[in-house]
């Protein structure tokens, strides 16, 4: 079986698996991850960008080697073994159902006027100071995470995926969880991030415009969604976070952006939509969610189709029969 069949049944199965089973309470194998980076970290630290690039290639490499070792175990295995492998992988680098979990469930006690319970779900979701937030500005955070948590734990894997196969989702997944646990600008993580960090906004650009763009596509406001693209994607400070809470604000009809905090650090950002969208309420967050949900099936038909295009255009295809 030649390798993009291997990948669009893959891919599909291992989204199908993260829809039904989501991520597991103990042993992920991000977690599991995280906990070597930090490890490296440990050892490596220093306030330098050289230290922290050499803990990028330790981190994010070796989890890349390891992913291409096992593809290449599998080569000449059966293609069931070889589509196990891939959905298993996929399962395992994205992140929706947890991602549309934890947005429903802080949504059904904001609902519910229940703003303690919210508050002490919002660090699972994004690392904003709740209590500084009310209950729109929870609301605010969550659709905003769920636009930008589309791309990085959904949309950024499957490109990256169509690119180079199981290696690309580890590596896409690696480099993103590095950025998540580094790429700070804090005092400690400023230049030694510094390097997670931008490789991340290297390797988030194509899943961040074509989540963007599912989301114009998938949208009820798609001209809104365009529009609030173009004009406001580069006020964001983040070149991959821009476009997709833009056009997620535009298809809404929301405004996203503005004041918000982080660590204690406060940090006024541009309004993105804001011509024409109202302030988000409790229920956009299900909204956020159904759209992101929309926008990853939309991504997985996107990639399955660059991926067949690309072997078709490379020649890889089979002989016809009396071919030499």
């Amino acid at each position: 079986m030649r390798a993009e069949r291997v990948f669009v049944y893959g891919t599909t199965v291992g989204l199908i698996g993260d829809l039904l089973l989501g991520d597991p309470r103990r042993g992920h194998p991000v977690a599991l991850y995280g906990r070597a980076a930090n490890t490296v970290e440990g050892a490596l630290w220093r306030a330098h960008r050289g230290w922290g690039a050499l803990h990028t290639v330790v981190c994010a490499g070796g989890a890349t080697v390891v992913a291409s070792l096992a593809a290449r175990a599998v080569r000449r295995r059966s293609p069931l073994t070889k589509i196990a492998l891939t959905a298993a992988t996929t399962w395992a680098v994205v992140g929706g159902t947890s991602l549309t979990r934890e947005a429903r469930a802080i949504g059904t006690a904001l609902a519910a006027g229940d703003t303690t319970a919210a508050r002490a779900r919002l660090p699972h979701l994004c690392g904003r100071d709740p209590q500084e937030l009310d209950g729109q500005q929870m609301a605010r955070a969550v659709v905003e995470s769920v636009a930008e948590n589309t791309s990085d734990a959904v949309v950024g894997a499957l490109v990256w995926g169509a690119v180079g196969g199981v290696p690309g989702l580890v590596a896409f997944r690696a480099v993103n969880t590095l950025d998540a646990m580094v790429g700070h600008r804090s005092p400690r993580y400023l230049r030694y991030g510094w390097a997670s960090a931008r490789l991340d906004d290297l390797l988030g650009w194509p899943g961040a415009r074509l989540t963007a763009a599912a989301a114009v596509l998938a949208g009820p406001h798609r001209r809104s969604a365009l529009r609030a693209w173009r004009r406001d994607a580069h006020r964001h400070p983040s070149p991959n976070a821009g476009p997709v809470e833009s056009a997620f604000a535009g298809a809404l009809g929301v405004r996203l952006g503005g004041s918000l905090s982080y660590g204690g650090r406060v940090e006024h950002r541009a309004v993105l939509g804001g011509a024409t969208g109202r302030p988000v309420e409790v229920a956009d967050i299900e909204r956020a969610v159904r759209l992101s949900r929309q926008v990853t099936w939309i991504a997985l038909g996107a990639s399955v189709a660059g991926r067949l295009l690309a072997a078709r255009l490379s020649g890889n295809r089979p002989l016809k029969k009396g071919s030499t």
